[in-house]
């Protein structure tokens, strides 16, 4: 915080203490909340360019009457909360003014129960820059207020005001709000933007990508380097789109988020990422992704990948049972990418084995999340935007449960096929697989019920050292039973 200068007293008392609301009072912009909300509301956006084609204003109140934003939930500065609440004690009149629609304005007003005026765009007028800088001066007069903002549309209004409060915005903004007029105090951005961002990106859901590179070890050719630039290409591909889908995702949950006691950390439900970010970062990773699975020659797959990662974030999973078959699909689509990109395609075998299997992760995704309610006591009780309430859990166990044991059955019946048979080592290891995934399965179900699962089992597994141990044994079975791996060895060691 840095102390600049002091605004002029009017009549010996302090002048008004006037705020805005977007990227000041709170760390993040209701406008782009609100259309995040209104992501699987196809009517609301149909009327979305029509209202914009009558002004910002009428878009404003369009969005704030369509998707309400509760806020209680929004991410607010306590900077900016203490501010207003010493302002107050000192006997000086607080106004919100705020470019937001007026039903938000009046909202968040009524919630803090701080203020004594608000200010906001009505419909017709769009209360911002110039606009508001007016109806400042015809309520205050020339230098009679001072204003906190954020944005470079703020100059216009700080060159009118008695003294600027600068707020989470650029030492570019802060030069130009000293050169327009008095500064009173800067609040510095906390930082820590770009990590915040990465980590909306979700790099350590990349794990899940690996699995396109089963079709190469499960055709035993380890050794074909080509197959495996290919299938780079592919997972790299829908770690990208996966990426966007993520951060889509984030914004149209963000009041779930914000109610959860874990997520509402993630880096846009907590302002911590700047919220715009959210509007250029899908287009961004979504076209990096495209062109490199065009190169992989899994465009198709991937485009598919997508529309349904996209449908379940939007509508699919609020529809029970549905959603755990989307999530399986998901997994196989990568499994059926990484043949097609590597030229190594999928077995009948590897896809029923694959389909049993991510069922039964799936289930303990969800399971993870309905178990805890149900030991809280509330059998109605039901999960945010899922159609599950807490009497499910037994049947969500049981389903995943079973799904396990038979994916386990269809691999053991898998690796006695001639599909799993290399022209060289011992195929016959290939059977230590098997009581290994279905232990490393039993292990996961019991962290489930004992609620030691996070809400993804791939996370899981990643982090926990019994499964780490797992996957390497799993590893070292595919290395001494398959031929090519054997002869990849040989190359890299003496040749």
């Amino acid at each position: 915080m840095d102390q600049s200068a002091t605004a002029p007293a009017l009549g010996g008392r302090k002048p008004p203490l006037c705020v805005d609301l977007d990227g000041t009072l709170i760390r993040s912009d209701t406008l782009v909340e609100g259309i995040g909300n209104l992501l699987g509301d196809w009517r609301a956006w149909i009327r979305l360019p029509l209202r914009l084609a009558r002004g910002r204003a009428a878009l404003k109140q369009h969005v704030a009457d369509a998707a309400a934003i509760d806020p209680q939930l929004l991410p607010y500065d306590e900077r900016m909360l203490a501010m207003i609440r010493a302002a107050r004690a000192e006997g000086r009149e607080v106004a919100l003014v705020t470019a937001a629609d007026r039903r938000i304005a009046d909202a968040v007003a009524d919630h803090l129960g701080l203020f004594d005026t608000v200010l906001a765009s009505d419909g017709a007028v769009n209360l911002k820059g110039r606009a508001k800088a007016e109806a400042l001066v015809a309520r205050y007069g020339e230098k009679g207020f001072v204003y906190a903002g954020n944005d470079s549309s703020d100059l216009a209004i700080w060159r009118r005001a008695a003294a600027a409060v600068v707020v989470n915005a650029p030492s570019s903004l802060v030069a130009r709000a000293r050169r327009a007029g008095i500064v009173e105090q800067v609040l510095d951005h906390p930082g820590g933007t770009a990590k915040a961002l990465l980590r909306a990106a979700r790099p350590y859901q990349w794990v899940k990508n690996l699995l396109v590179f089963v079709p190469i070890i499960t055709a035993h050719a380890l050794s074909d380097l080509s197959a495996w630039r290919r299938a780079i290409l592919a997972a790299m591909a829908f770690s990208l789109v996966a990426s966007a889908i993520y951060v889509i995702n984030d914004i149209s949950d963000l009041d779930a988020d914000r109610r959860h006691p874990r997520k509402r950390k993630r880096p846009f439900a907590s302002g911590a990422a700047p919220i715009h970010a959210a509007i250029l970062m899908p287009p961004v990773l979504l076209l990096a992704g495209c062109s490199l699975a065009l190169g992989a020659g899994v465009l198709p797959l991937l485009l598919l990948y997508g529309a349904v990662s996209i449908g379940y974030s939007m509508w699919l999973k609020q529809y029970p049972l549905v959603d755990l078959f989307v999530l399986a699909g998901l997994y196989t689509i990568r499994l059926y990418a990484g043949g097609e990109a590597s030229g190594y395609r999928v077995s009948a075998w590897l896809l029923a084995f694959s389909s049993f299997f991510f069922l039964g992760l799936a289930a303990v995704k969800r399971a993870a999340e309905i178990l805890p309610l149900a030991k809280a006591g509330g059998g109605k009780a039901s999960i945010s935007r899922r159609g599950y309430t807490a009497r499910d859990g037994d049947f969500i166990m049981m389903l995943g449960v079973a799904a396990s044991f038979v994916g386990t059955l269809v691999l053991a019946l898998y690796v006695q096929s001639d599909w799993m048979q290399g022209p060289q080592g011992s195929p016959g290891l290939f059977w230590l697989v098997v009581p290994l995934l279905l232990f490393w399965q039993c292990r996961i179900w019991l962290a489930t019920t004992r609620g030691d699962m996070d809400d993804d089992p791939i996370i899981y597994a990643a982090r926990d050292w019994v499964s780490r141990l797992v996957a390497a044994c799993v590893f070292i079975v595919f290395v001494v039973a398959d031929g090519s791996a054997l002869r990849l060895l040989r190359r890299l060691l003496f040749d």
